[in-house]
């Protein structure tokens, strides 16, 4: 199994309210994948971080292998996701992938 790991900063020029706003539809949009991609055994977004994160909101989701999370990232569900929720509004990416 692979787990996938993306944190995200929010760009600046959005105010609070906005930003919650963002991240709920990251979230679900996002989490709403769970039926749509093949290969997906959990995923979940955090959006309640500490005050000592440096990111704005948290992807930490789990593929059945690499290969899953190879077809996810192409797949049009998460594109569309992708494009339409979560790159718009952000300004940082880090990923970091790694076998359980």
């Amino acid at each position: 199994m692979v787990r996938h790991v993306i944190v995200w900063t929010l760009k600046d020029e959005y105010s609070d309210s906005e930003k919650a706003q963002i991240k709920k539809d990251i979230k679900e949009g996002l989490e709403g994948l769970i039926d749509k991609v093949p290969g997906i055994v959990e995923i979940r977004v955090n959006t309640a971080g500490l005050p000592s994160s440096n990111g704005d909101l948290m992807l930490d989701s789990l593929f059945e292998s690499a290969e899953a999370l190879k077809g996810y990232a192409t797949h049009p569900a998460h594109v569309a996701v992708a494009d339409g929720k979560v790159r718009p509004y952000t300004k940082t990416r880090s990923c970091f992938d790694y076998e359980v």
